[in-house]
C-alpha cells in the first residue's frame, strides 16, 4: 500500500515538473504572439472567464493521463504478454517489442503520430454523435478558448481518446521513448491549435492543423462545431468530408449550447452524470 502511494506521488512529482516549466514558456509565447495575432481581440488569456478552471484541468488532466496511462500498460503487460514485476515490465516495454520496435525511433515517431491522429478523429466524431457528446461538450464549454483551454476535458474523454490509443499503440509494441519526442509536442501543439491566433499558415492549411482551423471547431455546432475533427492533420477532414474554413471570415463566438453547464472544475466533472441524455443539436 505504501509503495504504490509512493509511486503515485513519484508520478505525480514527475509530471509536474514537466508541465510547470513547459507551461511558463507557453504563457510567455502564447502572450507575445496573440498581442500581435489575435483572431479575437479583447481581454488577455489571464483575465479571461473560468481561468481558474482551466488552469486546474491544465495541470489536472495530465497528471491523471499519466497514471492512466501506466496503470493499464502495466495491466496491459501482465494480461496480454503475461509480463509481471516491476524489473519484467520495465525490460518489456523500455525498447518497445516486436516488429514494430525494430524500425528506427524517427520512424516509429511518425507510425504513431499518423495512426493516433486517424483513431482520435473517428474517436471524436463519435463524442459528437452519440451520447458521448455529454462528456465531449465539457471541452467545448469554454466561451474563452485560448491556449490554456486546450486541457479541458472530461476524464471520460481523456480514457477514451487520447489514453486509450497511447496504450493500444505501445502495446502494439512502438517504443516509449517515441514520447520522449510526442510529449512535448503534442503539449506545444494542442496549445497552439487551441491559442486565440489569426493564423491559417496559407496552403499549410490542408497539411497541419492552424488555431483558425481549430478554433471553427469551437463555434456553435449549427456553424462550424461539427467541423474540423482532426487533431494535427486535415487530411481526415478533407478525406472524409468535414473540412471548414470559410475564405475570408475568422470564428467569433464559442461555446456548447447548454445553458445548464456549470462554470466550476468540480460542477464540470459531475454534469455529464446528471444528465438523462444530452446531445449535440441539429
Amino acid at each position: 500500500m505504501i509503495e504504490t502511494i509512493l509511486g503515485l506521488v513519484q508520478v505525480i512529482g514527475e509530471t509536474l515538473l514537466k508541465v510547470i516549466p513547459s507551461t511558463i514558456v507557453l504563457a510567455i509565447v502564447f502572450t507575445v504572439l496573440n498581442h500581435f495575432w489575435a483572431c479575437n481581440p479583447g481581454l488577455p488569456w489571464w483575465r479571461k472567464r473560468e481561468l481558474v478552471t482551466d488552469i486546474v484541468y491544465w495541470f489536472f488532466i495530465p497528471t491523471l493521463g499519466r497514471m492512466v496511462r501506466i496503470g493499464s500498460l502495466v495491466i496491459g503487460a501482465g494480461l496480454i504478454f503475461n509480463v509481471h514485476g516491476e524489473e519484467q515490465i520495465i525490460a518489456f516495454f523500455e525498447n518497445g517489442f516486436g516488429p514494430l520496435s525494430k524500425l528506427p525511433l524517427w520512424l516509429q515517431a511518425v507510425l504513431f503520430l499518423v495512426v493516433s491522429d486517424f483513431a482520435l478523429y473517428w474517436i471524436h466524431r463519435t463524442f459528437h454523435d452519440t451520447t458521448l457528446w455529454r462528456y465531449h461538450a465539457i471541452h467545448h464549454s469554454s466561451e474563452d478558448v485560448d491556449w490554456i483551454s486546450a486541457a479541458r476535458f472530461h476524464p471520460v474523454n481523456l480514457l477514451l481518446g487520447t489514453v486509450l490509443v497511447d496504450v493500444v499503440l505501445l502495446l502494439a509494441g512502438i517504443s516509449p521513448n517515441v514520447m520522449i519526442w510526442l510529449g512535448p509536442f503534442n503539449i506545444f501543439y494542442s496549445a497552439f491549435v487551441h491559442a486565440n491566433l489569426n493564423w491559417t499558415l496559407g496552403p499549410l492549411k490542408y497539411v497541419v492543423a492552424t488555431p483558425v482551423f481549430h478554433r471553427w471547431h469551437h463555434t456553435g455546432l449549427q456553424e462550424g462545431g461539427n467541423t474540423n475533427f482532426a487533431s494535427t492533420f486535415p487530411i481526415w477532414d478533407i478525406i472524409f468530408g468535414t473540412f471548414y474554413m470559410p475564405v475570408g471570415k475568422l470564428p467569433a463566438a464559442y461555446g456548447a449550447d447548454d445553458p445548464t453547464m456549470p462554470s466550476s472544475f468540480s460542477g464540470q466533472l459531475v454534469h455529464p452524470l446528471r444528465q438523462q441524455r444530452f446531445e449535440p443539436a441539429e
